[in-house]
């Protein structure tokens, strides 16, 4: 027997929760645990903001009872005007509002679903759908197949654990068997995690590890996504929403062949200017190097200053925000905040993206990157950050940036401006 629920198993739980049956009757019913069907509702229910005919959506604690008009700053132009209660706006914008939480939501059976006020009732909904669940359920179940999964913290512990160890000489076996209680963890498990680079130590550093070639070539490793909890791009909106004077530097790779090096890309999305890093290996801890050695340049200020707000996306290269966001100084001193873009949502930011494209004018897709050096890369990007954008007034992100920060700021960053008449956007530009 299967002990993950059917398609079929969750319709049954649907319907009984339409006809308000508990938890147990559910349960006897498709012949599983009153346990399961419990999770299941709880692990699967999605919200929904919904009200009914003619009453939008409306959480406020005082909709019955208020008559403020004009509550949009920037002046209503909807026929509801005379009366802010009645538009689904009036929540966002109002300075009065309060929310109002069911109080069935907090008992059995935690869902909307078969209340008898449903179709009367303006208020934030909790709903299990069976299409939704499955389709959920399907999909972390895929997720859970690739790499392997371990939390920051667990990573950290291990790290500050076993790095000493190795650098006085003592193999990872050795290690593990001392220490097999407190990492809680297999063998082979350690051995992947430094494959992956995720701790401080590389396999340069195991003597016997470096005369032996790898059989074939590892599956993408991913830290637990529990890391992208309050970074998801929902959180960012709101982040943004509190902090409007916070500027966005969006962040991206741009690979080569597959095995061989790639580039790390950061994009200043209010003057267009792009930095490029090429890194050996598509790592986390490639990236978080490039941030410390760009803090280390730029100091403690200048970096909160030039990168307040970090968007990337869900690669597993940007796994480790916290060593990005708190740096080599600890937890105690935040340099900047990660967010992530929704999965398969490249347009969140798609300034990055669309910046890609000169790079791919030089440097076509599909090319290898392992005879670039980083002079070439910079090279690279002193031609682009010197073409003029017709969206910054035909000034050039480069005459932007200075604009803004100096020009002193962009030549700690290796930048250079290159004459307009010099400019190349071609693949001879770094032909060798």
């Amino acid at each position: 027997m299967s002990k993950y629920l059917t398609f079929d198993e969750r319709l049954e739980i649907q319907k009984g929760l339409k006809y308000q049956m508990s938890f147990g009757e559910i349960a006897k019913s498709i012949g599983k645990d009153r346990t399961t069907v419990a999770k299941e509702i709880k692990r699967y229910s999605h919200e929904q903001k919904t009200g009914y005919s003619g009453y939008p959506y409306n959480a406020c604690k005082h909709r019955k009872t208020c008559d403020r008009k004009n509550v949009c700053p920037l002046g209503c132009t909807k026929t509801s005007k005379y009366k802010c209660s009645i538009c689904q706006l009036c929540n966002d914008v109002c300075d009065d509002f309060e929310e109002e939480v069911c109080s069935a939501r907090f008992k059995p059976p935690y869902v909307c679903n078969g209340c008898e006020q449903y179709g009367k009732c303006t208020l934030k909904k909790l709903i299990y759908d069976a299409e939704d669940a499955h389709r959920l359920c399907q999909s972390r179940l895929s997720e859970g197949r690739t790499g392997i999964m371990c939390n920051e913290f667990d990573l950290a512990r291990i790290n500050a654990l076993i790095t000493p160890l190795i650098k006085n000489g003592q193999s990872i076996h050795q290690i593990y068997e001392s220490n097999r209680d407190v990492l809680m963890c297999s063998e082979k498990t350690l051995y992947n995690y430094i494959d992956a680079c995720l701790f401080d130590v590389r396999n340069i550093d195991l003597p016997r590890k470096v005369k032996y070639r790898p059989r074939y070539k590892k599956p993408e490793f991913k830290v637990d996504r529990a890391c992208r909890n309050g970074r998801t791009y929902k959180d960012f909106q709101l982040f943004m929403e509190a902090h409007p004077e916070y500027s966005v530097v969006q962040m991206d790779t741009v690979c080569g062949t597959q095995g061989g090096k790639v580039l790390l890309t950061i994009h200043f999305v209010d003057t267009s200017l792009m930095l490029a890093f090429i890194r050996d290996a598509n790592t986390s801890r490639s990236v978080t190097e490039i941030f410390d050695a760009i803090h280390r340049i730029l100091g403690k200020e200048l970096f909160r200053k030039l990168f307040p707000v970090i968007l990337t996306d869900n690669g597993s290269e940007f796994s480790n925000p916290k060593a990005i966001e708190f740096g080599p100084d600890g937890k105690d001193y935040r340099r900047t905040y990660v967010f992530y873009c929704d999965p398969s949502s490249p347009y969140q930011k798609g300034a990055c993206e669309v910046n890609h494209e000169l790079i791919r004018r030089i440097i076509p897709k599909g090319t290898s990157l392992d005879n670039y050096t980083q002079d070439d890369i910079f090279l690279m990007m002193d031609h682009i950050n010197s073409y003029k954008r017709k969206k910054l007034n035909n000034r050039s992100p480069y005459d932007a940036f200075s604009f803004y920060y100096g020009e002193d700021v962009l030549k700690r960053l290796a930048c250079k401006t290159v004459a307009a008449e010099n400019i190349i956007l071609k693949p001879r530009l770094l032909k060798k």
